[in-house]
């Protein structure tokens, strides 16, 4: 294995699983977002020679932005569509789904989990993505900034949206709003 290859993995795999739960978010399919994956790591691993910076993650998840973009346009990617019912959860670890061994409990988590999902979905792209980028993956407003190309002032007003559409959505569905959701 090449001393190039072994810097590109260091530093990129750690970072697979916020590209697919991007993808997973912008192009809803899990086919889909596997393709976008893997084309997003061939393009970053060719030019990875051009990487400069300490921070790989907003790097990687702009490549995986673009393959979205330049695989299914900007068109298809605010299309609104709920996931199918049995979608699995990838909400990540923010205390909105808990693990409880009280089987009616678990039963009201994974309902209250895939009505999230479906609110999530059906977020406009430039909100979901950011929304995703900021409260799943945990990245600063200007990581944002870098991966989604706009200004740190339009991360901060979609993000905002985003929230509030999210809570409007949560709330229509009869439910109290979230705690993680600021």
């Amino acid at each position: 294995m090449s001393d190039r290859r072994r810097r590109f993995e260091a530093q990129a795999l750690p970072h697979l699983d916020a590209a697919y739960n991007l993808a997973r978010r912008l192009a809803r399919p899990p086919l889909d977002a596997d393709d976008i994956v893997q084309e997003a790591m061939l393009r970053a691993f060719r030019a990875f020679d051009t990487f400069r910076g300490d921070n790989m993650k907003p790097w990687l998840l702009s490549i995986v932005r673009n393959c979205h973009l330049t695989a299914f346009g900007r068109t298809r990617a605010k299309l609104e569509a709920p996931l199918p019912a049995d979608a699995e959860l990838n909400l990540g670890d923010r205390g909105l789904i808990v693990d409880d061994p009280d089987p009616e409990a678990s039963v009201i988590h994974t309902q209250q989990g895939r009505q999230l999902n479906a609110i999530i979905d059906r977020l406009p792209a430039e909100f979901r993505e950011v929304l995703v980028l900021r409260e799943m993956e945990d990245m600063s407003y200007r990581d944002i900034a870098q991966v989604t190309g706009a200004p740190i002032g339009t991360v901060m007003s979609r993000l905002a949206r985003a929230r509030a559409l999210l809570r409007q959505g949560w709330i229509g569905a009869g439910q109290e709003a979230p705690h993680a959701v600021h």
